[in-house]
């Protein structure tokens, strides 16, 4: 009998052996599948020179000769990291540690989100993001045709439409003879890595984007938006078209336009109440602009292309008011190593005119030269 007890606790203590190593290695397989985290970087590095030694180099002018018209500078040193946790869900974390040269507050993380697809038509987004209402957050920066993004990008941005905002958002496509994207978007409005809401309302918004050709890449997008801004409505509306025109066998033209007009919530909470003329709805900006780019795939050894572009750009911060738009000329070279962009070096100016100039403020007539290098890792 205890011989028939041994052999069976050998036995038994055998099988749950075999069965606890077949678990850990199935479990060790569904972890090495679930942890996978991809990494991707990006380094770009600028020197900037400013031809007028009294307009430093974020545009102020200056009455005191103390402008810093010439540095060098590490733009954007950033680090991305996607995990992909089930065969629908994946999580997207993006830092620029090039804020750390400045206060970091409310920066460095610029996305943090999920996503969960359903199908084609379905998919649901959450976290910190660049909601879709215009052309330009249809790509990264670092594939940009120009130097940096348009003035009306950095505007709207400040006013909870683009750049990097804190909500959620339902997207897809619809196949068919006239193919199209959509995104809906709600977010806080307020930018990103900050504690909460600031005001209860919310920013909502939408875009449809047509593929009008599919040969010349020819799209349509239509963006819209309300919100409510401190118990007061706000609005941003726009249009934008892109599209490619081969030239022949190595030539083609890239073309880009967009437009936009809303509010200018933050403008009008940053004037003195005392100083306000009538409403929020008083105070809206509004602006637009033409970029062609001119592509020669060379293809010769490492240099993949050489690219013209010069971007030109109206905006108007507050058209019913103040009546000194700005507006920006940017002819840029530009040089690709590699294969989409992974190095780059770019040569440009950035020419800006008002129609008058203020002294001590930012609209004042300058030219910036930029010399930019950019490597993706």
């Amino acid at each position: 009998m205890m011989s028939f007890m041994k052999r069976a606790i050998i036995a038994l203590t055998c099988a749950l052996h075999c069965l606890t190593n077949l678990h850990a290695q199935e479990f060790s397989k569904i972890d090495s599948t679930k942890l996978k985290i991809y990494i991707q970087g990006l380094l770009q590095a600028r020197y900037s020179y400013s031809s007028n030694a009294h307009v430093d180099l974020n545009g102020q002018h200056h009455l005191d000769n103390k402008a810093i018209y010439n540095d060098f500078d590490l733009k954007r040193v950033r680090l991305q990291f996607t995990s992909k946790i089930s065969d629908r869900t994946e999580v997207f974390l993006l830092l620029n540690l090039a804020e750390f040269k400045s206060d970091p507050k409310n920066k460095v993380l610029e996305n943090a989100f999920l996503t969960y697809r359903l199908n084609t038509h379905l998919n649901f987004k959450m976290g910190q993001f660049r909601p879709a209402f215009g052309l330009e957050d249809m790509y990264p920066v670092d594939l940009i045709k120009s130097l940096e993004y348009s003035n009306q990008y950095t505007a709207f941005g400040n006013n909870g439409w683009q750049s990097f905002q804190m909500g959620a958002s339902i997207y897809g496509a619809i196949a068919g003879t006239l193919p199209l994207r959509y995104e809906l978007t709600v977010v806080n409005g307020n930018n990103r890595n900050q504690v909460m809401d600031n005001d209860n309302g919310k920013h909502f918004s939408s875009r449809v984007e047509m593929e009008l050709n599919k040969k010349h890449l020819v799209k349509l997008g239509l963006n819209g938006g309300l919100a409510n801004v401190s118990r007061t409505g706000a609005y941003a509306t726009g249009a934008d078209l892109s599209g490619t025109v081969p030239i022949c066998k190595k030539w083609s033209l890239e073309i880009e336009t967009e437009f936009k007009q809303g509010s200018n919530h933050v403008l009008y909470y940053n004037l003195d109440s005392a100083a306000r003329q009538g409403s929020l709805s008083n105070y809206q900006m509004r602006g637009a602009y033409f970029l062609p780019n001119l592509r020669y795939a060379i293809n010769y050894h490492r240099l993949r292309s050489i690219e013209l572009s010069c971007r030109y750009e109206y905006f108007d911060a507050d058209f019913k008011h103040l009546r000194n738009p700005r507006q920006t000329y940017t002819p840029m070279i530009s040089t690709e190593f590699l294969k989409t962009y992974n190095a780059r070096i770019q040569l440009g100016i950035n020419i800006d005119r008002y129609k008058h100039n203020e002294s001590g403020t930012t609209r004042y007539n300058n030219e910036t030269i930029i010399v930019q290098v950019q490597t993706r890792l």
